[in-house]
């Protein structure tokens, strides 16, 4: 199976590509600032680099498409006098506009039986409002409907599509309090694509298994 996955380089990503490659997978992953020579070279805030995504995987098949490229700014923002409007464009211009961006550019190496999987947040869910975090909720809460609007689009061409709240994750984002380490989310996660099909499409899903509400 060859698996391409965005921001592969730290985190659950990097997590991701780690297992996917010891169970003899082939793995293509992006890296906003490439140093190892290991990754493609792509930063998702900036459209025009993903023709390098595009020439790298060109004429390659694609089973599964993990958009993973994500940040969370404006952690801590002071309603009062945060959230600047850069943050927003930010913000929105990798959590969703990347994410949309991904699919397009890799749209020809996807084909019947392939699947793309989102990783959005339980932040995103609308039954979640404790306040605060707007930008991040927001974003989270527009990539999880880009994915649900996906899978109907691709679902005749055989294409499925998941999204997925990868758990509250001991990474540079969730911190080191966080509840389950960058390994449990892998492992739950790639259980989740493993039973991602055309019955379950457009599912909001949680990394150990649970249905999540939209």
């Amino acid at each position: 199976m060859h698996i391409a996955i965005t921001g592969a380089n730290r985190g659950i990503g990097h997590a991701l590509l780690t297992q996917y490659r010891a169970a003899g997978h082939s793995v293509t992953g992006t890296a906003r600032a490439d140093t190892s020579g290991t990754h493609v070279a792509l930063d998702v805030t900036q459209p025009a680099q993903f023709s390098q995504l595009s020439q790298a995987l060109t004429g390659q098949s694609v089973d599964l498409l993990i958009c993973n490229a994500g940040v969370y700014l404006d952690k801590g923002q002071s309603l009062a006098n945060g959230y600047p409007a850069d943050m927003w464009a930010q913000e929105f211009a990798t959590n969703v506009t990347g994410v949309f961006l991904t699919v397009q550019t890799l749209l020809p190496n996807l084909a019947p039986g392939s699947k793309i999987a989102i990783i959005s947040s339980q932040m995103a869910s609308h039954t979640r409002a404790p306040g605060g975090s707007y930008i991040y909720r927001a974003s989270k809460a527009a990539a999880l409907n880009l994915g649900r609007n996906l899978a109907t689009d691709l679902k005749p061409k055989g294409i499925c599509v998941g999204i997925y709240h990868p758990g509250w994750v001991q990474t540079d984002m969730g911190g080191p309090t966080a509840e389950i380490t960058v390994d449990a989310a892998a492992t739950g996660l790639i259980a989740r694509f493993a039973a991602l099909g055309p019955a379950t499409t457009g599912c909001f899903e949680t990394w150990d298994g649970h249905q999540h509400p939209y």
